[in-house]
């Protein structure tokens, strides 16, 4: 069991409502292939996870069984993309399409060794525009357009010092921030026990 401490954390509840509030950012400085992951798999995702989330103490999912992980994955309002560079992860995005017309990116991010190349703004751009494409087809003519579908997500304090700065500067904006204290890791949790160590 991870030693834990209490923290006040601070969640930002982001959102844009619309294409047009979108600001697109340009190309990453480092060329990234994204590609759906077509076929539900626990230890794919379970690696994300762990990896992109271990320096932001991501620990909710970590305790997961292999059927949790699976029976969340085969909804089919959920979906995952990878950018891959030269062959290799480099971060991902998971989606949940919300009816009637809402998408959230319930996970956002970069592996460690990717941050600071210039991809974050490029793919946040892409996370958003999917996720308006895959709202508007799992909506299946309830909303009018791609351009139509909300797209929201949350943020905190013990994130990536950048995130919201990054969220706000795509056009995402706030509209409900809680404080609350909560119980999360003393330490980075690393991809796998003990690697920080």
């Amino acid at each position: 069991m991870m030693a834990q401490m209490k923290v006040l954390v601070t969640t930002y509840h982001v959102e844009i409502n619309s294409a047009a509030e979108l600001v697109p950012t340009g190309s990453s400085r480092t060329p990234y292939e994204l590609i759906r992951a077509e076929l539900p798999l626990p230890e794919l995702n379970r690696f994300l996870y762990a990896s992109v989330g271990a320096d932001w103490r991501w620990y909710q999912r970590l305790e997961w069984t292999y059927a949790r992980w699976q029976a969340w994955l085969d909804r089919g309002a959920v979906g995952t993309w990878i950018a891959y560079v030269a062959g290799t992860p480099a971060g991902y995005f998971e989606l949940e399409w919300q009816p009637p017309g809402s998408v959230e990116i319930c996970y956002f991010g970069l592996l460690p060794r990717f941050i600071g190349q210039g991809m974050g703004g490029a793919l946040l751009t892409d996370a958003v525009r999917t996720a308006q494409s895959f709202g508007a087809a799992m909506a299946g003519g309830q909303v009018a357009a791609a351009g139509d579908v909300r797209v929201w997500l949350h943020t905190c304090t013990l994130d990536h010092p950048a995130a919201l700065a990054n969220y706000q500067s795509r056009g995402f904006r706030i509209f409900d921030t809680v404080e609350a204290l909560e119980d999360v890791p003393e330490h980075p949790l690393g991809p796998w026990p003990g690697a920080n160590g």
